[in-house]
């Protein structure tokens, strides 16, 4: 006969409540606080720090770690100006993708539950249904399988503006990034027709997104050094002119 193991009243209601809690309380990828992180300054850094240290949305805002329009127009122009870098040794499986936050849930059963209303998830912690609209494009999705979720600075530019000298943890903090405005749920469609292009050669079809677009590239690449080329950068300024004053 097995030996039997006696589980307290304490133990059990922490397991218990650790079950319930879903996806709406992630950890950093690869554990510990997601706010607690590096500066931007080497390669080798974590995800830096967030301004504001929120990890969600400030109201108006679909993604969190937004900076303002002002801001975002200083950070534009203090952003290095460089041609399309190499594509030579790329590869998305070099960006680990998508990492475990906590609860069964990975970066992308994060980002739905956040970004949606009304999310009910399988045993598994996978989204099943809910109310999504996306950025993208302003459709309304109710099946969770019909999104993406997208990174505003695609693995692929992030690589050729300057991701390429990273080493894995950095470039793995990147690919799963919940603190600045690097992930979001949108529609497949959007995603797919965006792919891994720069500002000046795709934009959202909704234009009313291109202030926040810009707002979250423009945030991303500066958080992360990345550099811009001359037309990336005058397409960012057209975005930004959106905004309202």
């Amino acid at each position: 006969m097995g030996r039997q193991i006696r589980v307290s009243g304490a133990v059990l209601v922490a397991l218990l409540l650790a079950a319930a809690a879903g996806c709406s309380d992630p950890v950093a990828p690869g554990g510990g606080d997601p706010k607690a992180s590096a500066s931007a300054g080497s390669p080798s850094a974590a995800a830096p720090k967030s301004p504001g240290g929120d990890a969600k949305p400030a109201g108006g805002d679909v993604l969190p770690g937004m900076v303002s329009a002002a801001e975002a127009r200083t950070r534009l122009a203090a952003l290095k100006v460089a041609p399309v870098g190499t594509m030579a040794g790329y590869s998305r499986d070099r960006f680990t993708h998508w990492a475990q936050q906590g609860n069964k849930c990975d970066t992308r059963e994060v980002v739905l539950k956040r970004d949606g209303t009304g999310v009910t998830q399988d045993a598994e912690r996978k989204a099943v249904s809910g109310n999504w609209k996306s950025l993208y494009d302003g459709v309304v999705v109710t099946e969770a399988g019909k999104m993406d979720i997208d990174h505003m600075v695609p693995l692929a530019e992030g690589w050729r503006s300057g991701a390429a000298g990273w080493d894995s943890a950095r470039r793995k903090a990147f690919a799963n990034d919940l603190t600045h405005p690097q992930l979001l749920a949108v529609t497949a469609a959007s995603n797919r027709s965006k792919g891994d292009q720069s500002p000046d050669l795709w934009q959202p079809p909704d234009k009313a997104s291109w202030c926040q677009y810009g707002r979250a590239w423009t945030t991303v690449k500066s958080t992360y050094e990345l550099t811009v080329t001359e037309p990336e950068k005058k397409m960012l300024t057209t975005m930004l002119d959106t905004c309202g004053s």
